[in-house]
């Protein structure tokens, strides 16, 4: 995929999970995983549903889009030596192109230009029910302040941010345990088991019950 000079990507859903390989230029993504700076050779890994924004820098950016099992993005990122190379395998055989990304990836070093809407949105997601007013008055922000704040970074709220983090968690608990649906449901901070159902239908368009049978 190329994509211009300062263009930007309004945030958007992906259904699959896959690798993003950056080949040349760059780009920052704001998403359910937070904020993440990317440059040639950086590897963005994503699962299903995840949702997030693109800005892109100055000179665009190229970059290689692989598909990925969700088990493969348990890493979310890194780097490759050689991101040609690998866009040259793809061209032949994409297979071989994501086993041998996966093989090759090193771990990234952790961003240190982190500002407030990183740490909340890291926040979100260690503890999905994280107090919003609670968070703000302890760092001398107004909750109003940090609404508009926030949607400016990562093109939603805060609510709707933790929404996601808890649903997307309810997703996984539901395709890898055994666990009753209800006690999945008040483990990730649902109101009930129905209140769970209505946010996994919305975000993946299918039934926890459905999630199950196909995991």
């Amino acid at each position: 995929m190329r994509h211009a000079a300062r263009e930007t990507l309004p945030r958007h859903l992906h259904d699959h999970a896959f690798a993003a390989v950056v080949l040349s230029g760059g780009y920052v993504e704001a998403g359910d995983t937070g904020r993440h700076w990317m440059e040639a050779g950086d590897v963005l890994l994503h699962q299903s549903w995840e949702s997030h924004l693109d800005r892109f820098g100055r000179r665009g950016a190229e970059v290689l889009v692989l598909d990925i099992a969700d088990a493969d993005a348990s890493r979310l990122s890194g780097r490759i030596a050689d991101p040609d190379a690998l866009a040259r395998l793809a061209e032949r055989d994409r297979a071989a192109a994501t086993r041998r990304m996966l093989a090759e990836l090193a771990p990234k070093p952790m961003a240190a230009n982190a500002d407030w809407p990183d740490l909340l949105a890291r926040a979100l997601s260690e503890d999905p029910g994280l107090c919003l007013g609670a968070w703000a008055d302890a760092r001398g922000l107004h909750q109003g302040s940090i609404s508009r704040g926030f949607r400016q970074v990562f093109g939603a709220t805060p609510v709707a941010f933790r929404l996601a983090q808890r649903t997307r968690r309810a997703i996984s608990a539901v395709r890898v345990t055994a666990e009753p649906l209800s006690l999945i449901a008040q483990d990730c901070g649902f109101a009930d088991q129905a209140h769970m159902s209505r946010a996994i239908r919305k975000l993946a368009r299918t039934t926890p019950a459905a999630l199950r049978r196909a995991a």
